[in-house]
């Protein structure tokens, strides 16, 4: 068997192993769900409930895919250069993303952000006085939609001044926000050039590009946090280069102070940073990041949000609201099931070259997060937008080395099937989000 013929018989494998976890996890839930076990939402795995849905719109994500996959084989990847290529990689994956939006009509790009249980309820409560909100987040808790009540004060506050810039239209925020969180993908690809270098930073951009958790980026607040992540661990990452200024690893750390007051799960991906530095040894690097995460979280301690407070009250309204309907074992697998569907594929080739790549740091903060959260049974349903600043480093080691050494190629086969479930899940779920 020759080298190529091996390579197709692996993706043909892995394309294999991936339905078939797919078609299990699927199983599992008609199963629970005919068997009368506690699942807790009608669309499971997913949050929401299942329908066909099939517009004008729906060609278009196809479309984009295409036009994607076509480049990818055209060998745009490599001949670009690489600021051009992080741009064309970012506008791809904004064309992508709100491609699938509109799959579900024109109100995908409003809906996520105007339905009564999200963040956008609670803007007025703001009014002319940001301060007084954060002041009395956790106190008035019980006041706010589910999102707010589950999440720091960040989201509604980005929202307000959005609506003071006269961003008001539910469309053009989810327009807004669907822009700030694509910019995830160059901001791993320049983390991952930092670590793994430039041809496996490249080689990994289409499979960020055409991810299915693309559908979940769409119009919302939790792609903004994975963008906020992934910026805090690219400038990590690139303040632990030799001769790098100290200003890198305090912007690091900012901004992931920033992202923390998004949302209470991200925290676990300061792990990343740590080992980074712990592997280039650059100790000093740390402990800049660490006290440039806590200047933004002294801010919001001032002016009367208490970060720690904050988490016990949203998990103990999750305790109240989700705890008793949900099985955290039968969630434990149905998780799994989300995440393998959302990250595609190619998460079957993560797995088998995560010893391949010299980006297994990536993975710490990442893997750590969502053991815990499942173990912890915190993790029982909706982990297809909360676990979104989670599954780009997942994907990682798909560039892992090939049998000649270099970073791996990406498989248009797997790009393609990952897509066709993207477009799927879109045209039969429909979602708060």
């Amino acid at each position: 068997m020759t080298g190529a013929e091996a390579a197709r018989e692996r993706r043909a494998s892995d394309a294999a192993t991936w339905l078939l976890l797919v078609a299990a996890g699927l199983a599992l839930t008609a199963f629970a769900r005919r068997t009368g076990m506690r699942v807790g939402v009608p669309g499971a795995p997913f949050t929401g409930e299942y329908r066909l849905k099939v517009e004008v719109g729906t060609l278009l994500a196809p479309a984009v895919a295409l036009a994607v996959l076509a480049a990818v084989r055209a060998g745009v990847v490599e001949r670009l250069r690489w600021r051009r290529l992080l741009l064309v990689a970012y506008a791809s994956h904004l064309a992508w993303a709100l491609a699938l939006a509109v799959v579900d009509g024109g109100n995908g790009l409003a809906y996520p952000i105007a339905n009564g249980n999200e963040y956008l309820r609670d803007v007025a409560s703001v009014g002319n006085d940001p301060a007084g909100f954060v002041r009395d987040f956790v106190g008035n808790a019980a006041q706010h939609s589910v999102a707010t009540r589950t999440h720091p004060p960040a989201p509604v506050l980005l929202l307000w001044l959005l609506r003071k810039l006269g961003v008001t239209r539910p469309s053009t925020i989810g327009v807004v926000v669907t822009a700030i969180g694509c910019v995830a993908v160059p901001a791993v690809a320049v983390a991952m050039r930092s670590l793994c270098g430039e041809l496996a930073a490249r080689r990994l951009l289409p499979v960020l590009v055409l991810a299915p958790y693309a559908v979940w980026v769409a119009v919302s607040m939790d792609g903004v946090t994975a963008a906020l992540c992934a910026i805090a661990i690219a400038l990590g990452v690139v303040a632990s280069e030799p001769g790098r200024r100290p200003w890198w690893a305090l912007s690091a750390g900012a901004v992931l102070g920033v992202a923390a007051l998004f949302s209470y799960a991200v925290g676990w991906l300061a792990a990343t940073l740590l080992v980074v530095c712990f592997v280039r040894r650059r100790a000093t690097t740390i402990a800049l990041i660490g006290t440039g995460a806590l200047v933004p979280l002294a801010v919001a301690r001032v002016a009367g949000f208490v970060w720690p407070h904050g988490l016990t009250a949203a998990q103990a309204d999750w305790s109240l609201r989700v705890g008793p309907y949900r099985s955290w074992l039968l969630w434990a697998l149905l998780d799994v099931v989300v995440l393998v569907i959302a990250c595609g594929p190619h998460v079957v080739t993560a797995a088998r070259r995560v010893r391949r790549t010299p980006g297994w740091p990536f993975l710490v903060g990442a893997g750590i997060a969502v053991l815990f959260a499942i173990g912890s049974g915190l993790a029982r349903g909706e982990v297809e937008r909360t676990w979104l600043p989670f599954f780009p480093w997942l994907l990682v080691p798909v560039t892992g080395a090939d049998e000649t050494g270099e970073p791996a190629k990406p498989s248009l086969l797997l790009l393609a099937l990952g897509a066709a479930a993207a477009v799927a899940i879109e045209a039969v779920l429909r979602s708060a989000w």
